[in-house]
């Protein structure tokens, strides 16, 4: 039987078009926009490097492909990752060559199988009426499912299952043709083939299902295919560097009769992976299109000559890559613009010090808020930011999730602090007295609020009352009696134990961590980061009450119309955006990399972290700031951290060093080519200045003085911290820099 997948080896004779001067907007692109316009026949990749111009190419080969008579716009497939993306593409067509342009196929991979469906589900077991189901439904559905099969949800968590489902559903895989190896406990392919009848009963098909069925309407009805096939005379895609398998395989199945493919993208920019984009798609394009002819649009509108050159010189380090190089396109003005600089800082507090006072110069100078932004790694660094500018009063938004504070496990973390230092808060209770699940429902808790009415009382303390009589099921009064008693003994530790140290001890004994990290969910692990970087918010405050203060003023700050804010997101929220000045702090081994993206991956996922750097720099557009601390408090946990390698990695012709005294990082290591890290263990002592040791003048016995904490005595010195005994504050561990001979 022959490949249904496979494409013919000849390649398709391609007439080479030439644009008539009667298009005005291929007036204004450069010659290689204007030959990835014209290129329309035969199978085409377009590598479209950050602030290229990609929009601008997409919008005028779709206007071209149709005013220059080519195709009908019914006759034209356009597919984009977002609905958004899809519509501004149709506006913009349609205002260059009128609103029949309206009527091509544009939208996303998703919206285009459901209308395939919608037409053509019969043949694949679907009325024309199905139903899409949401993530809710889905769950419950598989929860159904393996009540019914006596599955355990504890081993099994149906999130879970369900996410091991979509990925073998974005792979193109069918619960037949998942390999046994995929599922050594032979659990889960049962249960794919279980939840895929169940919706075929119900009707109903997941987003998963979309690509998934159409491949096997296609492949099971050559007739239908066929039908497609000769509808779509050409095809363009945006962002084909994060496409799956299965959208890979149904765009190669529409394109066997034309060949007339073109996919736009950037290899540089493959940063999704975790989420089923395989960058292979892109790599072996001219493989798998034999024939295809490879434009790259290295011409960046966006940039300034060094940002180019620092970002170009990093992910020239990727083996697994097309190769381009982006360069200036055009010259003068902004494009002039500074090298990137790289500073040096004692620790994550000074960072976050540094780059706000920067913003606030930079406003100044005349530069918005809104065109300055924060790129963080990891959604946990974002809390000390937040932290001065609220003091500041510099006005922010976060980009892609809610504030620190304001986070679904930072919320029920506060629950249990305001619960152990305020018992009489029942909203505070009721949050999370089943929170991990302790059996305590909603029975239980309508009889603890009947009681707490009754007497005028707390829910805490109409608990206490409730657990010495038998209006609850033993089980659930077992289990409330557990809680209360661990909330006494909490209660009882304050002022005998550190508030942070208190904060980690309620989380943990209450299970409450363990419940994040038994959970499955791609986000969970951050949960965990930012339960943990709670308590290194919590170290500075003397006691839990006026800490749950500060985070009521910061809750209640920021709330203000001003829409010109500082912009705080992930580097992974940031593709796509720009602005004119970029910060992307704590670039330092242990972070960035970060080890749970190589963790499984090794060489891959290094190189896919170091694709994420270039995104960041890439993002700006006249000043980009990387930073890196020499101290860092990592999940209430002091770290010494390297600089990352990626700093090591950027070309110094491109980079101005701002280090500070004892961060020097003007003296690179460059004759062997070794990293910051080989660097400092080869040396047989401390690398100078960047721990800071006794040499920096401390020393066991000192007499310092602190402005929080006023006048103590040095105990001990270790790197850049010190064990002070204060004489009203007791013992705190400082940063050297913060305290000052007395």
């Amino acid at each position: 039987m022959s490949d249904p997948f496979a494409l013919d080896d000849e390649p398709q004779p391609r007439p080479t078009a030439v644009a008539p001067p009667s298009y005005p907007y291929l007036d204004g692109l450069n010659p290689e926009q204007q030959e990835a316009v014209l290129a329309t026949e035969g199978p085409v990749l377009v590598l479209a490097g950050a602030g290229t111009g990609k929009t601008r190419v997409l919008t005028a080969r779709l206007a071209y492909i149709l005013e220059s008579g080519r195709a009908q716009p019914w006759q034209v497939l356009a597919v984009t990752f977002t609905n958004k993306a899809a519509q501004e593409m149709q506006e913009r067509v349609a205002s260059l060559v009128g609103p029949a342009a309206r009527s091509a196929w544009l939208g996303t991979f998703h919206s285009i199988g459901v209308r395939i469906l919608r037409a053509h589900g019969e043949a694949v077991g679907l009325k024309s009426n199905f139903t899409v189901l949401d993530e809710d439904d889905q769950i419950r559905l598989i929860k159904q499912i393996m009540s019914e099969g006596n599955v355990d949800p504890k081993r099994w968590p149906p999130a879970g299952v369900l996410r091991e489902i979509q990925s073998w559903k974005d792979k193109g895989l069918t619960p037949a043709q998942v390999p046994e190896a995929d599922d050594p406990d032979k659990r889960l392919i049962p249960l794919y083939r279980q939840y895929q009848e169940r919706l075929q009963i119900l009707n109903a098909a997941d987003f998963g299902d979309l690509l998934l069925l159409c491949l096997q309407l296609f492949t099971a009805n050559p007739d239908v295919l066929a039908q497609y096939q000769e509808r779509f005379r050409y095809l363009l895609v945006d962002e084909y560097q994060d496409t799956n398998v299965a959208q890979y395989l149904w765009l190669r199945l529409l394109a066997q009769k034309s060949a007339n493919l073109c996919c736009v993208g950037d290899d540089d920019q493959s940063i999704y992976s975790w989420r089923g984009a395989e960058i292979d798609n892109i790599l072996r394009f001219e493989h798998d299109f034999p024939g295809a002819k490879v434009i790259r649009l290295e011409r960046n509108y966006r940039s300034g000559e060094h940002i180019l050159g620092a970002a170009s010189g990093l992910i020239a380090r990727n083996a697994g890559r097309l190769g381009k190089t982006l360069r200036v396109g055009r010259e003068g003005g902004k494009h002039q613009a500074a090298k990137v600089e790289i500073m040096g800082l004692w620790n994550g507090e000074e960072e976050a010090r540094q780059i706000a006072d920067r913003m606030v110069v930079l406003k100044k100078e005349g530069l918005s808020y809104s065109e300055m932004a924060v790129l963080v790694r990891a959604g946990f660094q974002t809390r000390e930011f937040e932290e001065r500018f609220i003091t500041i009063g510099l006005p922010y938004r976060v980009v892609g999730g809610p504030r620190f504070y304001e986070r679904q496990e930072i919320r029920d973390a506060l629950a249990y602090l305001r619960v152990v230092a305020q018992p009489d808060d029942s909203l505070a209770f009721e949050r999370i007295v089943n929170t991990p699940r302790r059996g305590l429902g909603d029975s239980t808790l309508q009889t603890i609020h009947k009681l707490a009415r009754s007497l005028g009382k707390s829910l805490l303390a109409a608990s206490v009352v409730l657990v010495e009589t038998d209006e609850i099921k033993p089980r659930a009064r077992a289990s409330l009696k557990a809680l209360l008693d661990n909330f006494q003994r909490w209660s009882s530790l304050i002022g005998g134990i550190a508030p942070a140290d208190l904060a980690q001890q309620i989380l943990e004994e209450s299970g409450y961590i363990a419940h994040w990290k038994a959970d499955t969910a791609p986000d969970a692990p951050g949960r965990v980061e930012n339960l943990k970087e709670l308590y290194s918010a919590i170290e500075p405050f003397e006691n839990l009450t006026t800490f749950l203060e500060h985070v009521s003023l910061v809750m209640d700050n920021n709330a203000g119309a001003d829409t010109d804010k500082v912009t705080l997101m992930t580097l992974h929220g940031a593709k796509g955006l720009e602005f004119d000045a970029v910060f992307l702090p704590g670039w330092e081994e242990g972070l960035f990399p970060h080890p749970r993206a190589m963790d499984d991956r090794g060489d891959r996922g290094l190189e896919e972290e170091r694709r994420l750097a270039y995104v960041g720099i890439t993002r700006a557009r006249k000043l980009a700031v990387i930073s890196y601390a020499g101290e860092r408090r990592i999940f209430n946990q002091w770290a010494h951290p390297s600089p990352s390698r990626f700093i090591d990695e950027l070309p110094e012709a491109h980079i101005e060093n701002r280090g500070m005294k004892g961060l020097d990082v003007g003296q690179r290591f460059t004759e062997t080519g070794a990293g910051w890290g080989q660097r400092f263990a080869s040396r047989q002592t401390a690398p100078q200045g960047f721990v800071v040791r006794s040499d920096a003048g401390f020393a066991e016995g000192d007499r310092v003085f602190h402005e929080k904490f006023g006048y103590g005595r040095v105990l001990d010195v270790d790197g850049t911290r010190l064990d002070i005994l204060f004489d009203k504050a007791g013992a705190k561990k400082v940063v050297d820099s913060f305290v000052r001979k007395a």
